[in-house]
């Protein structure tokens, strides 16, 4: 089994082998239906209804691992199970409601892309470096076209100052630069993220040996592109594992993702350790280490900016799910309520 099958996942996998189920890994799942790689090629499968309900984030996503059931004669194959994910690259929903949505599942690297021949927009990458951390696989950032960029070391340096922690590569499909440094370095199963235009198929394509993946041209009057993947692929590297191609993001809105924040502001939480109050906000308190970096021009106010709003973004986002989960419990109480007044009317009518 390819596609990032391994030791561990044959041990997971042994009770579902007794039963007769074959593994396979999920490309992409929708209205019931989900399409997924297995030894004997390509299958669609059915999901039942169960694993659909719930919690969205529970339900099968691309890169899950899952136990199917083969088809027979008359019956397709069926998505019996799915196996206990390592990693889990999630974003808020676009309609902005207190739902995740899974973008991707068993990610060992995430690969954020960013044009050189558009503005750089740090804000964006930061948001996206809050979400692969927050996956637990291991983000890099890689810088597309550099042989359109004006100031590449300069732009290299930019992007550092904003992804501590974070190996920045700066690569050019049209002459090759940098792509051997990427591939030595991409390990397991491999996420292309980024804003339609950043070049990622194209990328890719590079990664992969061949023109695999659609490409399309790029709006010369804001650097944007059209979303030449309409859908997730899976796809085998030449040297060792699995890539996985995604639609350019148009939101990257963040859902419950504390942790990865305060690895993509690693410099400002270590700088937070020097403050004279430990529950220092740092924006106007006396004593304020951040703040001092900032004035001192350590810190850019932007990345500190920055930080703040992501941090009001996830708050809120926080909230909206414990509102949820609230009403969710109210709603069971009030049903509960109503069917133990309905066992007492009916008792008092027996009497």
């Amino acid at each position: 089994m390819r596609y990032g099958w391994d030791d561990a996942y044959e041990h997971a996998f042994a009770p579902h082998h007794a039963a007769g189920l074959i593994p396979a890994r999920i490309v992409r799942a929708e209205r019931g239906l989900c399409e997924a790689l297995t030894d004997m090629g390509t299958v669609r499968a059915e999901i039942p209804g169960a694993a659909q309900q719930g919690d969205p984030l529970a339900a099968p996503c691309t890169g899950d691992w899952a136990a199917l059931r083969p088809a027979t004669t008359g019956h397709a194959a069926v998505l019996h199970a799915v196996l206990e994910r390592r990693t889990a690259l999630v974003r808020s929903t676009a309609s902005r409601t207190s739902h995740g949505q899974i973008l991707a599942a068993n990610v060992d690297t995430v690969v954020v892309t960013v044009s050189l021949a558009a503005p750089l927009k740090h804000g964006r990458t930061e948001r996206m470096l809050a979400l692969a951390w927050e996956s637990g696989a291991q983000p890099i950032v890689v810088l597309t076209k550099a042989d359109a960029g004006a100031d590449v070391a300069s732009a290299q340096a930019e992007v550092s100052a904003a992804a501590p922690g974070v190996d920045v590569l700066v690569t050019s499909a049209v002459t090759g630069q940098g792509m051997d440094i990427l591939t030595a370095v991409l390990t397991g199963t491999v996420v292309l993220l980024g804003p339609s235009g950043a070049g990622k198929s194209t990328l890719g394509n590079q990664l992969l040996g061949g023109d695999l993946l659609a490409t399309g041209a790029v709006r010369a009057a804001d650097g944007k592109g059209r979303h030449t993947t309409a859908w997730r692929e899976l796809l085998p590297l030449p040297g060792g594992g699995v890539l996985l191609d995604t639609p350019g993001l148009r939101s990257i809105g963040l859902h419950d993702a504390q942790d990865g924040l305060e690895q993509t502001f690693a410099d400002i939480q270590h700088l937070a350790q020097g403050c004279r109050f430990t529950d220092c906000a740092h924006v106007s308190e006396p004593g304020c280490a951040v703040l001092a970096a900032v004035e001192a021009g350590t810190v850019p106010a932007r990345r500190l900016d920055s930080y703040h709003r992501l941090l009001r973004e996830n708050a809120y986002a926080a909230s909206r799910t414990d509102a949820r989960v609230q009403a969710g419990r109210e709603a069971v109480k009030k049903n509960i309520a109503q069917h133990l007044r309905a066992t007492y009317r009916f008792r008092e009518g027996q009497l």
